[in-house]
């Protein structure tokens, strides 16, 4: 557990052999190198007077709301925003810029490139900042009648505090105990109601009342009728920490809100599941149980030493999984927090137990409200497995409380094979089915869970009633060869199932006739999930009454005859041009209804909105919800209503940043020398002219990828008029900083037929990255000496790899969150599934920390100093560091604390910002070209200097001195010193 620290410094390692500077390897700031002021021109002298916070530029009117891209599966529509703004910890106060992050830590703002010894946390340059600043848009979620829309509001990024609230890590997760709940949970700030009209407007706000003040919002759920939300609310602390969850229900047309349980000792429990209507006007809650006594104390001396044993022999590989339990006291405290007594409650203000307290993970009403699935894990648990794993019991209730039966009780599985598709044994993934009132379904593997095993059927989909009668056994339904992927139902004539294998990349598509025997299923779809071109879409979810989803049928007038419709991306060598087809599923045969506006729009189907009825659906009467954006416009959503496909903009969200409004953006195509087509997004600062402006900074971000085939890896994916969303860390905000940025270039690692791509990994790396530097080079849009590159985790250990493998491609790297030393990993990463035992040679050469005497190039290293990510741990940027150290590279650490995998707080976000502009300005901007044997070319650096001071010359005094941009100053300021 971590003691909360209002104030927290990102730890700066350094080591700049290259510039004369003392090293150390404690963990200290860099020294700070001070000068007098005094004999410095009056514009010089404004660069080192003490760093000021610049007033935010506020761009936005006060109260509205903003929308980027938005991605969403066809079925289900809860929230129409950004999954990275939905999961991102967002916190802040909403008010001016932030200013609540900026009270709890010391922040400062200094725009010159060689101030890195200053203590504290940074600020960007405003031009970054503004952007990162920007007011968050709103979650949007439709009522299931479809007639009226939820504006779920959010605040900015949050304070460094709550990251700095203790939690505790057990079983893979980490718990926040004063809340009991999963820690650094994101919340909504309030929940405002809008109906949608019948022409697509939206009418008047009305705001959920009755809350108190300061009240952080969670789960979000309708009632089944659209009548009620329920949600849970807790509120700031004296000392800083959050309260428990209480459940509050509101009534949608008084927008009235008020506490569900009357008593106010009643506190969610949220470490798993949270509550659940079982029907319009009862919830099934996880809550905190009543007689449950402070939390168990660590014992000062431990009853023994602690012992793992396998004299059994069992062979159990697992992956680098982190905050798994330790001992026996992180068992009581883990049994502690989980454990959870359910309470059914109605809406009149009732209440009793449902079942005995235990560690409930998952509650699931039948369609028809009758029954409930319930599961649960328990002891023995396993400190080298996180609690996915521990034991699972499934146990059927009916939804007044009533035991009915147990389904399984599976072992603890620590001995899941680590080759990919390898799955626990025993019953797994039991749902109810969507187009029954109540009927079971489940899977079971024939392989014992282990796909090196080559048997035939691989895995078998049963399915029973809930009850069902002595000696009555489950039915077979369908027998797949390779791995069951899941079942779309629609009625007891279709069910589609899918089941796919990763080592081929096959993936297949039956139909089933659930209610027949005597039809012989048969294969739709038999395609490769890398071949994005020859990918027909899935089929479109419509709501029924029951609350679940099922595939729509649509019926055309004129023939009379029943189709499916498919939603597909539309992946062309032009890139994504999504569609919507009319798909007869006996035949074949299909009819595109609607396709997206290929020349200037990229517009995408998100979900069915005419589906209140039963039945199947009239063409004529459909309505679909759409998102379109384009470069340069921000997504907005449309109602498209047939058969004239009028469209009705509901939203209308200003730009996000208009201060990049007219970026220039190409998807660009190249070759690699092995003849593989490439794909990048290349941006262009906005007002940019190569003929005029010449070459500039570039800085290429991407993430490598695995592919079985050229051809495949040589599709196009992606969309030329897609929005440029820029997230709190996006490389697009460089744009700002006036970068050329390559985004995404693909960086395809091939192995064919039995061929494992990671052989040839540092080859098709080095080969990609050099494609994609020609061609930029080529457009006469980047400068060859002022290339920088950089990624995050497996991007990070790419930008790794290409420094010390291709040096002459790069000036400098920028390495967020990544694994450097594949040996740390030894059974398994990414997609690599062997283990190190068996591809030794694989595992050594693809670590850049085994390479680290070749990295010569500046490289910024940046991680988070709680990252729970597998694979990553923060032990891998210490030790890569200290290995460039002591091999004399040019290089930077910075440990970002209470930061996970990817960053949350304002403060830890800036600061990354601040570092990443500052080593791209330095190294890159002000390149002086580090040759690949770490000399300096000093005849570019004394050549920017003396044109600059030719610059100041022609200025004609400190007056015009003051009007030179940043660039100039940092230049003429170092030839002065």
């Amino acid at each position: 557990m971590y003691e909360a620290v209002a104030m927290s410094l990102p730890k700066v390692y350094h080591r700049f052999s290259l510039l004369s500077l003392h090293t150390t390897t404690s963990p200290i700031l860099p020294k700070t190198l001070f000068f007098s002021s005094s004999s410095l021109p009056l514009a010089v002298k404004r660069l080192h007077s003490p760093p000021l916070l610049r007033p935010q530029s506020r761009r936005f009117v006060a109260g509205k709301q903003f929308k980027a891209k938005s991605t969403m599966v066809s079925s289900r529509f809860h929230h129409l925003v950004p999954v990275n703004a939905l999961t991102a910890e967002d916190g802040g106060n909403g008010t001016g810029s932030n200013g609540a992050a900026d009270a709890t830590a010391s922040v400062a703002y200094d725009d010159d490139v060689e101030s890195a010894s200053v203590t504290g946390y940074r600020l960007p340059p405003f031009e970054i900042r503004d952007i990162v600043d920007a007011p968050p848009l709103p979650a949007l979620s439709f009522s299931p009648l479809r007639d009226k829309i939820l504006f779920l509001k959010r605040r900015s990024l949050p304070p460094l505090s709550d990251l700095a609230r203790p939690e505790e890590k057990l079983a893979g997760i980490r718990i926040d105990g004063k809340c009991n709940t999963r820690s650094r949970m994101s919340f909504y700030t309030g929940i405002a109601i809008h109906q949608l009209m019948e022409d697509g407007s939206l009418g008047p706000e009305k705001e959920i009342q009755g809350l108190p003040e300061g009240a952080k919002i969670n789960f979000v759920m309708w009632s089944n009728n659209g009548q009620h939300l329920a949600f849970s609310v807790r509120l700031d602390e004296d000392d800083g920490s959050s309260s428990k969850l209480r459940v509050w229900v509101a009534n949608v047309d008084t927008g009235k809100a008020r506490p569900l349980f009357e008593s106010p000792d009643v506190y969610v429990n949220a470490v798993f599941d949270n509550f659940v209507w079982v029907n319009d006007s009862t919830l099934l809650v996880c809550t905190i149980p009543l007689s449950r006594g402070d939390p168990p104390r660590k014992p000062l001396v431990p009853s023994g030493p602690k012992i793992q044993s396998n004299e059994q022999k069992n062979v159990i590989q697992a992956r680098t999984y982190q905050d798994l339990l330790k001992d026996e006291y992180d068992e009581d405290l883990f049994e502690y927090y989980a454990t959870t007594q359910l309470v059914l409650a109605s809406l009149d203000g009732e209440m009793k137990p449902f079942g005995p307290p235990a560690i409930y993970t998952s509650m699931d009403p039948s369609p028809d409200q009758t029954y409930i699935l319930i599961s649960s894990t328990h002891k023995p648990f396993s400190f080298v497995v996180p609690c996915g794993r521990f034991p699972k019991k499934v146990e059927l209730w009916k939804a007044n409380g009533e035991f009915v039966r147990e389904l399984c009780d599976l072992p603890l599985a620590e001995d899941i094979p680590i080759a990919f598709n390898s799955v626990r044994k025993g019953m797994r993934s039991i749902n109810w089915r969507a187009d029954k009132p109540s009927t079971l379904y489940w899977v079971e593997t024939q392989d014992g869970g282990d796909a090196k095993v080559d048997v035939s059927p691989r895995d078998i989909v049963y399915t029973q009633s809930p009850a069902p009668h002595d000696n009555e056994q489950p039915k077979i339904l369908h027998k797949l060869d390779l791995r069951y992927g899941g079942i779309s139902w629609c009625d007891d004539t279709l069910a589609l199932v899918y089941e796919s294998w990763y080592k081929t990349r096959k993936v297949r598509t039956w139909v089933i006739s659930p209610g027949s025997e005597d039809v012989n299923p048969r294969i739709l779809f038999d395609r490769s999930s890398e071949d994005v071109y020859s990918d027909p879409g899935s089929p479109m979810s419509r709501r029924t009454p029951a609350g679940t989803y099922v595939i729509a049928k649509v019926k055309k007038e004129d023939d009379g005859d029943t189709y499916i419709l498919l939603n597909g991306s539309g992946a062309t060598p032009e890139g994504n041009i999504p569609f919507l087809d009319l798909f007869d599923i006996n035949t074949g045969s299909k009819e595109r209804i609607w396709q997206s506006d290929k020349e200037k729009y990229f517009e995408t189907v998100v979900a069915l909105m005419s589906d209140q009825k039963e039945g199947e659906l009239s063409i004529n009467e459909l309505k679909i919800l759409t998102s379109k954006e384009s470069k340069t416009e921000n997504t907005q959503y449309y109602l498209l209503s047939w058969p004239e496909k009028r469209a009705c903009q509901i939203t209308n969200f200003p730009h996000p940043y208009p201060q990049l409004e007219s970026l220039q953006k190409e998807m660009i195509r190249y070759q690699r020398k092995d003849g593989v087509q490439l794909t990048a997004t290349l941006y262009l600062p906005p007002g940019y002219d190569p003929s005029r402006d010449g070459p500039l900074p570039c800085l290429v971000w991407s993430y490598p990828g695995e592919f079985k085939s050229k051809e495949a890896a040589s599709q196009v994916r992606g969309s030329p008029n897609e929005f440029a969303g820029i997230g709190p860390t996006s490389p697009l905000l460089w744009l700002a900083r006036r970068f050329a940025v390559l985004s995404g270039p693909t960086i395809p690692i091939i192995g064919e037929g039995d061929e494992e791509a990671n052989d040839r990994y540092i080859e098709q790396l080095v080969a990609s990255a050099e494609a994609a530097v020609e061609e930029v080079v080529r457009r006469g849009v980047a400068d060859p000496k002022k290339i920088a590159v950089g990624g995050h985790s497996y991007g990070a250990f790419m930008t790794a790899n290409l420094l010390a493998h291709a040096p002459h491609l790069f000036c400098c790297g920028i390495a967020r969150s990544g694994a450097y030393n594949r040996t740390l990993t030894p059974f398994g990463f990414q997609n690599e599934e062997r283990t190190l035992w068996e591809a030794t040679g694989t595992y050594v050469e693809m670590s850049p920390f085994m390479s680290a005497n070749k990295i010569k190039k500046p490289i910024l290293l940046i991680h988070g100093e709680e990252d729970n990510n597998p694979g990553t741990l923060t032990m891998q940027s210490d030790r890569f560091f200290n290995a460039l150290k002591g091999h004399g590279a040019l290089c930077r650490l910075v440990i970002l604390p209470y930061e996970s995998h990817g960053y949350g707080a304002r403060e830890s976000i800036m600061h990354t910002l601040w570092e990443t502009d500052r080593w791209l300005r330095k190294h890159c901007v002000y390149s002086s070209d580090v040759k690949a044997d770490g000399s300096v070319c000093k005849d570019n650096a004394e050549g920017t200097v003396d044109s600059q001071s030719k610059a100041v010359g022609a200025a004609g005094g400190v007056q015009e001195l003051a009007n030179l941009d940043d660039d100039q100053f940092h230049s003429i300021r170092r030839s002065l010193l």
